[in-house]
């Protein structure tokens, strides 16, 4: 069953998936991600040391505001098609559909914005060290942000203007991970990378109960 799930939710999700077609956002995340890396430069002017010096952190805030442009797409139209009913029914729990949306999610987007921090971070002048300790940052963090993520398209299912109130809620709930994260660039070692690791996992721990939790009162309300 958790196969059965990933795989839907992948197919839906992903790039090129029903659902990111049906939204006009197939690569919405990767371009906005891109799009911000590529007009810093223009912001601030052509100053290299500048921007190895503060590139690592616009990449880290591209990377969670491009993380909010899904949110819209990953519960609210199930939650309109019964989908969740339907799993009900089955026995399987809002939990573990939560904790496979999570996963999808992850995989829809991350993967991707990895691979595009390579020609961003030679847009910001980012040398070799920063920029394999920013990806190691994001592969710590990004986990997290999905898991935020998740909770709050759950929470926000039901509501009306919940797109833009889960963005709204994001930021914040964030800012630890992106404050870690950013934080190691700055001083040079993996500390920060471990701690936005750490927080990181405890969100995808407990994100599945919050999520779950929201999609059963949204049901029974």
């Amino acid at each position: 069953m958790i196969g059965h799930l990933l795989r839907r939710d992948l197919a839906m999700l992903l790039p090129g998936g029903r659902r990111a077609r049906a939204g006009g956002g197939t690569f919405l995340p990767l371009l906005f991600f891109l799009a911000i890396a590529m007009l810093f430069p223009f912001a601030v002017g052509p100053d290299a040391p500048l921007l190895a010096r503060t590139g690592g952190g616009v990449i880290w805030v591209a990377a969670l505001l491009a993380s909010i442009l899904p949110l819209d797409r990953l519960v609210a139209p199930d939650m309109e098609a019964g989908v969740f009913d339907q799993l009900a029914l089955r026995g399987v729990s809002e939990e573990l559909a939560m904790a496979v949306r999570i996963v999808a999610h992850w995989l829809s987007f991350a993967p991707l914005l990895l691979l595009a921090t390579l020609p961003a971070a030679a847009l910001l002048n980012l040398d070799a060290p920063t920029v394999r300790l920013l990806l190691l940052g994001l592969l710590a963090g990004t986990p997290g942000l999905a898991a935020i993520g998740v909770a709050i398209a759950a929470m926000t299912a039901g509501l009306r203007a919940g797109a833009a109130l889960s963005g709204l809620l994001l930021i914040p709930l964030a800012v630890p991970i992106l404050i870690f994260g950013a934080g190691s660039l700055a001083r040079e070692n993996l500390g920060g990378v471990a701690l936005a690791g750490a927080l990181s996992l405890l969100l995808v721990a407990l994100a599945p109960f919050a999520a779950g939790a929201a999609i059963r009162a949204a049901r029974e309300g």
